[in-house]
């Protein structure tokens, strides 16, 4: 199913919504849609938009702390003419690349449960399905890849999630795993900035390949 800006399933979060657009009247507080090329053969994806990131600015990993890395790697290796994002209107661009969420909504304590990643998977699947051949997903943290497999009827346990692991998941796309650049992920050193940089190396690497 294509991403739908009114989309209303998830009762919990429609509520939530609700109450975050009331205390931030100026937040986008909706469904946060994909952002970049159409026809990307890079497709980044995220969990779900952060409560003063995405959810306040309506487009993925801008204005909040997990965005600073992003951007700044997507620059350095050419899928950005930027390497800030700020807000919707800061000119930014992507280049052969496409950024989006397992969950379009945001989650109380950034923690969609089951069923919300679940009612989510269409959109991504549909994202999935519309990439060029040989594409190349970067997934952004273990319920992103949990997500791309549902997405494309694949079985769990045959991919198993690790920081820089490949998997070839069929004809059009491979997957490479990243941990998220949370804050608190980035702040502990879990991420470095050069593990998370050496993914996107690979990605480029791979793609100029092709």
């Amino acid at each position: 199913m294509t991403f739908d800006a009114k989309c209303r399933l998830c009762p919990r979060l429609v509520d939530f919504l609700g109450r975050v657009k009331a205390d931030y009247p100026d937040y986008h507080a909706a469904p946060v849609a994909p952002f970049g090329d159409n026809d990307a053969q890079l497709l980044i994806v995220g969990l779900a938009p952060g409560l003063h990131g995405a959810n306040a600015t309506g487009r993925p990993f801008t204005g909040d702390h997990a965005g600073i890395l992003l951007y700044q790697t997507l620059h350095q290796f050419g899928f950005a003419n930027q390497p800030e994002a700020s807000s919707r209107n800061d000119g930014l661009q992507l280049q052969n690349c496409r950024i989006t969420n397992a969950v379009k909504c945001l989650p109380p304590q950034n923690k969609p449960i089951g069923s919300e990643i679940n009612t989510c998977n269409g959109f991504l699947q549909h994202e999935l399905e519309n990439m060029p051949a040989r594409s190349i997903v970067i997934s952004l943290g273990s319920i992103a890849h949990q997500a791309v497999i549902k997405a494309l009827g694949l079985r769990q346990k045959a991919y198993p999630f690790s920081h820089g692991m490949e998997h070839q998941l069929d004809e059009r796309h491979l997957m490479i795993d990243s941990y998220h650049c949370s804050r608190y992920n980035t702040q502990t050193r879990r991420l470095t900035p050069a593990m998370f940089k050496k993914v996107f190396r690979r990605a480029r690497k791979l793609l100029d390949g092709r």
